[in-house]
């Protein structure tokens, strides 16, 4: 039964001088990837080693200093890949790696040896703290559970002075801390810290796990600001965030807890991990990038990074992902298409610092997108698109009267499939209905002369014997009478638009051309050698138009 009286809101500590409303991120966390554990541990496959590895090259190719690399007194085939990246020396000088252990003796053993001569390490200790967790799970008291945190401290910093060649961090992370009351989180960590000295310039990281997502960001907010205020020795520990995406809000979470005074950040690429996932570094990273603020993490290549994560979770990337989804920087609406074209035109022409295009936060460059991207045509696009991709992909440039037409024929193909239509299908929809010239309506010579203002013209196309004759202030005009007297039609030309594409020995002019004939419309776009050719072959193009029309009604 859905009943929504089934559950209790969840209740806020109460922080009415709360001053994270107020800040603005300018500069990015300390970021540490958790894709080769948590992410991981959340796979329907875990990764095998090939893949790990090849994840684990990728985050330090985009520049994590920090990177949890697995659970190894839990399982062997993580304990096996630890000892891969320190016997083969493939963590980088300024890369630490970080593994996760919970806080028994002959775990924080095990990973001690899995450890063994690394450079520099953070091992990670944790325990369940929540009030559900203590009353339904461990069945203790606050006492009983701080001090498993404590006892766990004290191994993990048992077992480093006995492995001195390492450079050694300590973390702790109090699980399911969001569900865990303040005052109880602070007193378990304050104990924590008083077991490892941070005062005495060892790196210690308090991680505040938001393991099930049970509120909004801001309360998360409030929570981190809090615990802040009140942990000791504030100054000489870094305070870490783990946000999960239950409720859809991990990034939102992670961005305001950092407003409230976080230092660090864990999560994934593209949010991977249990149930909805982790936080999403790529997110997170490239909305500090939208902001001016540099990430300090190279997300230049998304598609690379699309590949790995494929590969290594076995699961696909979704098309609307934020910034890195195959169509977040696509526009199927028409007015769309034409705000981003008119938008990129403008940018382009008036040479702006800030990028600053309507309906695309950041330059699709930036990340290895291209422009074909943008803009795609659907039913639902509009004139503006279908000329941008005539103009971007084939060098092709319309005159504004005529996007409209071009524009109607690739709607009704798209309607007629219910498809797509690529590009490829619009520039030969464009030339059928536009640029192509029907053999018996190509100009194959003509003659023109004036006589007391007065053009006279002879024109000969293969359809019609003898040659048209006719006569005008000009050689279109001279063209249109004699068309007129030849098939007893009534002719305007409602649009005309001539232009050299070239110059020199291979000179090319385009002339773009709309007859209305007995109130039907035709136009069409001919390029030729000269203005004269090319604009009198487009009047002969699209009468030919309407004279194939009028054939096929019949």
């Amino acid at each position: 039964m859905f009943d929504h009286r089934k559950y209790r809101p969840f209740t806020p500590i109460r922080l009415t001088d709360r001053t994270w409303p107020d800040k603005q991120i300018t500069s990015a966390p300390d970021w540490c990837s958790v894709d080769l554990r948590d992410g991981n541990q959340a796979l329907i496959n875990p990764m095998n080693i090939e893949q790990k590895t090849r994840m684990f090259l990728l985050l330090v190719k985009l520049g994590f200093k920090e990177i949890e690399v697995g659970f190894p007194s839990a399982s062997q085939p993580d304990f096996d890949f630890v000892r891969k990246l320190i016997n083969e020396n493939m963590i980088p000088d300024d890369v630490t790696i970080q593994i996760l252990t919970q806080a028994r003796e002959d775990l924080i053993s095990r990973s001690y040896e899995a450890l063994k001569g690394a450079k520099q390490a953070i091992v990670h200790v944790y325990n369940s703290t929540s009030t559900v967790q203590r009353e339904q799970v461990f069945g203790m008291d606050r006492d009983g559970i701080k001090a498993i945190a404590v006892q766990g401290a004290k191994w993990v910093r048992e077992y480093a002075s006995q492995n001195p060649e390492t450079h050694w961090s300590f973390q702790y992370s109090p699980e399911s801390f969001t569900g865990t009351e303040m005052d109880y989180a602070v007193e378990v960590c304050d104990a924590v810290i008083a077991e490892w000295k941070p005062e005495a310039g060892r790196k210690v990281i308090i991680n505040l796990p938001a393991t099930v997502e049970v509120s909004t960001p801001n309360v998360y907010a409030d929570q981190i600001e809090y615990f802040c205020r009140h942990i000791s020795q504030r100054e000489h520990i870094t305070i870490s965030l783990h946000t999960h995406n239950d409720r859809g809000c991990g990034v939102a979470a992670a961005e305001l807890a950092v407003m409230a005074g976080a230092d660090r950040v864990e999560g994934t690429l593209i949010g991977n991990g249990e149930r909805t996932g982790n936080m999403d570094i790529v997110t997170m990273g490239m909305n500090l990038y939208s902001q001016g603020v540099d990430p300090e993490l190279d997300f230049s290549n998304i598609k690379e990074i699309i590949e790995v994560v494929e590969f290594c979770t076995e699961l696909p990337v979704s098309a609307r992902h934020p910034w890195a989804g195959e169509l977040v920087y696509t526009a199927f609406s028409g007015s769309h298409q034409d705000a981003i074209r008119k938008s990129i035109s403008y940018h382009e022409q008036h040479n702006l610092e800030h990028w600053d295009v309507a309906y695309l936060p950041i330059d699709p460059r930036d990340i290895g997108r291209e422009y074909e991207a943008v803009v795609r045509i659907n039913s639902q696009s509009g004139k503006g698109g279908v000329a941008l991709v005539l103009e971007r992909d084939y060098g092709i440039q319309l005159p504004k009267w005529m996007h409209g037409a071009i524009s109607k024929v690739v709607q009704k193909a798209s309607e007629n499939t219910g498809a797509e239509i690529t590009s490829l299908q619009i520039k030969s929809l464009y030339d059928e209905h536009f640029a192509a010239i029907d053999p018996q309506w190509a100009l194959s010579g003509y003659d023109l002369h004036t006589d007391a203002g007065i053009v006279k013209g002879t024109f000969k196309v293969p359809a019609v014997q003898p040659p048209l004759q006719g006569k005008g202030t000009g050689a279109i005009e001279a063209l249109v009478q004699a068309l007129e007297a030849a098939y007893g039609v009534t002719i305007r030309v409602t649009h005309f638009d001539e232009n050299a594409l070239t110059e020199g020995t291979n000179a090319q002019a385009q002339a773009c051309i709309a007859l209305d004939i007995n109130g039907s419309t035709y136009c069409s776009v001919i390029t030729a050698e000269d203005t004269s050719a090319a604009s009198l072959q487009a009047v002969l193009s699209a009468f030919s138009r309407r004279q194939i029309e009028q054939v096929h009604a019949a």
